[in-house]
């Protein structure tokens, strides 16, 4: 939905040469002891991940050290305490090295869009500054970040076997993820559960299934108008490699609406109390896919998923009921 708050992060067009270092030197080190938690967590049951997390870890450090070399050759010793959240164009991360226990497909797709956001982020980086000697240091690491993204298909290969390996994401579905699927699950939820209560207000209000139909109509088509709108002015995918900020608007946008539809449609039925018991079970149905959809794809653990969705969204259903009969 729209904010009517400012957003208060730079451009990363406004960004000095002084602050782009110090935002990589920031970045360097936040990369570096996730890459540490990945592979102490993982240590036991993947050794061979934890290994080649080790090596990532001690390459991140390596580039935090040459940035923080030329940062003090050429600005001196205080950094600018700038991070990717204070700037336009990057996205937070979901703290999956948090989780008790760790998927490996999470991990691999973690690691791609770390690396990928890495490379893209150096590169634009590179075409701002005018200094010679930034501007090459900026090139080689974003060339070295490069070769990383490739450590997403390495990782526990011997342990996943051929078949394994047959299923594994590709480039092309790992971009798929970021453009197409994180902004549609997103855009259901939110199209689910935020509609509930001005369609269920209007039932119980009017008794009226053609009127609660228009309400539902346009409570739908307006959610997915403003979270379409939303998410393609959050990023350009510039910096973040999330794809078209066109594409992501639409997906988002077409899956809020196809969330508030879904228990809008049974008030084409004229009878009120079969159209309304319809509503029911598909709202109930909804809320349920949404707590599956969190544990599949956003590896949020099932019984929570079900509190925050399912509690949640009953309690915007019994909002919506009881204003309607208010």
């Amino acid at each position: 939905m729209f904010s009517l708050l400012p957003d208060s992060r730079r451009a990363f067009t406004s960004l000095t040469e002084r602050e782009i270092l110090s935002l990589a030197v920031a970045a360097e080190e936040e990369d570096g002891r996730i890459y540490s938690e990945f592979a102490t967590r993982l240590a036991v049951s993947y050794p061979g991940s934890a290994a080649l997390f080790e090596g990532m870890a001690a390459e991140e450090d390596e580039h935090r050290r040459r940035l923080l070399d030329l940062y003090v050759e050429r600005f001196g010793s205080h950094l600018v305490p700038i991070r990717r959240e204070h700037v336009k164009g990057f996205m937070a991360r979901k703290p999956i090295w948090l989780m008790k226990t760790l998927n490996l497909a999470t991990v691999r797709q973690q690691v791609w869009e770390m690396e990928e956001g890495a490379y893209r982020f150096y590169m634009e980086a590179a075409k701002q500054v005018t200094d010679a000697g930034i501007r090459k240091l900026l090139g080689d690491l974003a060339a070295q970040e490069r070769k990383h993204a490739d450590a997403a298909d390495r990782i526990d290969a011997t342990a996943l076997g051929a078949e394994g390996r047959e299923v594994e994401k590709t480039e092309q579905q790992r971009q798929l993820v970021l453009t197409y699927v994180q902004p549609g699950l997103a855009g259901l939820m939110d199209g689910s559960v935020s509609t509930l209560a001005p369609v269920f207000a209007a039932a119980f209000a009017t008794g009226d299934t053609h009127q609660t139909f228009l309400v539902g109509l346009a409570a739908a088509i307006g959610a997915g108008i403003s979270m379409g709108f939303t998410e393609a002015a959050s990023d350009d995918g510039k910096l973040t490699g999330r794809g078209s900020p066109i594409k992501r608007g639409l997906s988002a946008g077409i899956m809020t609406a196809i969330g508030g539809l879904g228990h809008a449609l049974p008030y084409m039925i004229h009878d009120f109390t079969m159209a309304t018991s319809v509503a029911i079970v598909v709202v109930l149905v909804e809320l349920w896919a949404i707590a599956f959809i969190q544990n599949r794809y956003m590896q949020t653990p099932f019984w929570r998923a079900v509190m925050q969705v399912v509690l949640g969204g009953s309690l915007v259903f019994a909002a919506g009921i009881i204003i309607g009969n208010a």
